[in-house]
């Protein structure tokens, strides 16, 4: 009796251990998942920003830059993918598609001197400029915390709880464009003014 009554102890003991373990693995999924999300708000919200940065600095180049409305097009029609994505990796596409399209306005600029000096541009750059570097921040904030996520997941005997605790992977990482990993063409054919004559 006494020998099934330890038996039944030990048991009691190594389930009591298991499931606390089992418990507290699973509470450290949902935290590390809950910080994916919290990190994921933070991007969403330097997007937005940016977001609604754009369309003022687009109607200052448009004043300067009249012929240039395929850029202008494209950069509504990105700004708009950003705006009505719902998952995270819709919005990191529409983003890339948006990037890609204000390189291309930035561009026009550089062809037009005279907005480039102008106050209300280089203001509206600067705000863009900072919001880009928080954009940076946030990205590599948000994919640091989404590897965490990834690997705690992964590790053994995480996996198993987690496939029975219903925690998966997310892939959603902002990740280099295609075509950023090319070396940029540069070309220094342009006709030069001549230097003016010494006296």
């Amino acid at each position: 009796m006494k020998a099934l009554l330890g038996v039944v102890v030990v048991l009691l003991i190594v389930a009591l251990i298991f499931g606390s373990s089992f418990v507290s693995r699973r509470n450290q999924m949902a935290v590390k998942r809950e910080a994916v999300n919290a990190a994921w708000s933070q991007v969403d919200v330097v997007l937005q920003r940016r977001a609604d940065l754009i369309p003022n600095l687009v109607e200052t180049v448009k004043g300067f830059a009249q012929q240039e409305q395929t850029v202008f097009g494209e950069i509504a029609k990105a700004r708009s993918a950003l705006l009505s994505a719902q998952t995270p990796a819709d919005k990191i596409a529409a983003n890339s598609r948006l990037d890609s399209a204000l390189g291309r306005l930035l561009v026009i600029v550089e062809n037009y001197p005279q907005l480039r000096s102008n106050e209300n541009f280089l203001r509206l750059q600067d705000e863009l400029a900072g919001t880009e570097n928080r954009i940076a921040v946030e990205r590599r904030r948000y994919n640091e915390t989404l590897q965490d996520y990834n690997t705690y997941l992964s590790l053994f005997p995480n996996n198993i709880i987690a496939n029975m605790s219903g925690f998966s992977r997310n892939d959603a990482y902002f990740k280099t464009e295609e075509g950023a990993r090319q070396v940029p063409k540069v070309n220094f054919d342009r006709q030069q003014a001549p230097a003016p004559a010494k006296r």
